[in-house]
């Protein structure tokens, strides 16, 4: 009977309700099967319920009742005290229980890392997904990224979200949700751009519910119809109504430098600069910085130089008291290509950060020393430094890849730098400086393995970052060397 009931229990509620005994049968059945349920399976704590609407039959009438068939997966180390009535469940989110014992301890730095993680099931889950990979830091989608509505966001849910901020001491100024890749406020057509700036006004204010401080978006662009300039205009003018329609939020609002394809505004860090000029209230605005599209617009951050040069000129055109996070990515393409094509961190010394994974080959094209100027830059401290990085088959969800990359940009901070002091990440956290060696060695130990490097654990040498900057800088071509020398030659 439960096995009918599973395929057909949509045509079989239509015609029960027609047969009152049958009715009460079908609803006893359903409530004993709502009452067990819950069973423990593979770790994993499962729950079913219904959520179909139907029309049975009584002798006052037809009343309409509900009947609920969704399965809840909750993980083993998450415990939620049940509750069989409606305000225990309206109290639920305040009651989980985190068992931390097998989180990776979190690495002290004033360099925040972290990744974009999954928020699937709930926003509540993308606190619990950071801790699971070790990061101080972590970005999120609030809603889907490739829908223009979502449903609200619950009681429950917030109240969830807050409490595991809480619980596993994330603070909201390290947390860089980002925005729906749909949104377009630089559109020239007023009826799409007033589209786009619903849907962005309705990411503000679910940042603002979850209690977070940023919120970070692609600018637009101009589609070719109208200059620059005035879609820069048009999202100026956007930022600044959102302002007005959040009068008590604090929530502000990031624009990402992008990569430069076709008529995509914000590749040239004078775009950021003139739609923050023309933005009344500053204090809610603010720049994300993605290291592949500043490298694909052309910005060559691979040296020092390269690095100190561009962090200039980005405090001349916008101003570095508006930079609120970074996106750390390589990029597949080469400088100044003007494709957006993240990459995982390319490592030439030691060949890739994959190589405890074996059937991965890759070498970025702005390499571990890239990141080494950015995790050594006292600029770059105490805002979220995001990475977006590809996920690989066999990787368990990025969650393997992700914990490596945090591992070894962590040691570039903490093993560079072994006086460095922040509070603690955590009740228990340990201060980098205590665990400067120790994970210096776990790092290199594991991103080693299988590339026949000689190099083996422990601090790294300034011999070693040398040589890894002289491999990751742009090398001459023997054409362009022998031109030089006819050219020194005529003189």
């Amino acid at each position: 009977m439960l096995r009918v009931l599973n395929c057909h229990h949509r045509h079989l509620v239509l015609l029960f309700s027609r047969i009152p005994e049958v009715s009460k049968l079908f609803s006893t059945i359903m409530h004993k099967r709502r009452s067990n349920a819950t069973e423990e399976k593979d770790g994993l704590r499962r729950s079913t319920r219904v959520t179909k609407r139907a029309k049975l039959a009584t002798e006052a009438g037809e009343e309409e009742v509900k009947v609920e068939v969704t399965t809840i997966h909750i993980d083993k180390e998450l415990a939620v005290k049940p509750s069989a009535t409606k305000e225990g469940k309206a109290k639920a989110a305040d009651t989980d229980i985190i068992d931390v014992s097998s989180l990776p301890e979190r690495v002290c730095s004033n360099w925040k890392v972290g990744a974009h993680v999954s928020a699937a099931g709930g926003v509540e889950n993308a606190v619990f997904n950071a801790a699971k990979i070790g990061a101080n830091a972590f970005a999120l989608f609030v809603k889907s990224q490739r829908k223009w509505s979502s449903p609200p966001l619950t009681d429950a849910s917030i109240s969830s979200f807050k409490s595991r901020m809480k619980q596993l001491s994330y603070n909201p100024k390290y947390i860089l949700p980002h925005g729906s890749y749909l949104i377009n406020l630089g559109n020239p057509d007023t009826e799409k751009r007033e589209k786009s700036y619903e849907c962005f006004l309705d990411d503000l204010k679910r940042c603002d519910s979850l209690g977070l401080d940023l919120y970070n978006f692609h600018p637009g662009s101009s589609l070719g119809i109208v200059e620059p300039s005035v879609s820069m205009t048009h999202i100026a003018d956007c930022i600044n109504r959102s302002h007005r329609d959040t009068p008590g939020s604090k929530v502000v609002v990031v624009l990402e430098n992008m990569a430069g394809s076709g008529n995509i505004i914000g590749s040239d860090f004078a775009h950021l600069g003139e739609i923050i000029g023309q933005v009344d209230d500053k204090s809610r605005v603010g720049v994300c910085l993605d290291t592949c599209h500043m490298f694909a617009a052309g910005y060559d951050i691979r040296t020092k130089e390269g690095w100190n040069s561009t962090v200039e000129l980005f405090d001349t055109h916008v101003g570095l008291k508006y930079l609120r996070g970074m996106h750390l990515n390589d990029s597949k393409t080469a400088c100044g290509s003007k494709k957006d094509r993240h990459d995982n961190i390319g490592v030439y010394v030691f060949h890739s950060i994959y190589a405890f994974l074996p059937h991965i080959i890759h070498s970025g094209h702005l390499s571990i020393q890239t990141f080494a100027h950015i995790l050594t830059d006292p600029r770059m401290q105490d805002i979220p430094l995001i990475l977006e990085t590809p996920s690989h088959e066999g990787s368990n969800k990025n969650w393997d890849v992700w914990v490596k990359e945090i591992e070894v940009l962590n040691l570039l901070s903490v093993g560079t730098n072994s006086a460095v002091r922040s509070s603690p990440c955590g009740k228990d956290a340990k201060h980098a400086s205590e665990v400067n060696y120790d994970l210096l060695a776990r790092g290199i130990k594991d991103v080693i393995q299988a590339t026949g490097s000689s190099t083996g654990g422990g601090k790294p040498t300034k011999s070693t970052l040398k040589k890894s900057a002289k491999d990751a800088a742009p090398q001459e071509s023997q054409k362009v060397k022998r031109g030089k020398r006819r050219a020194v030659d005529n003189e």
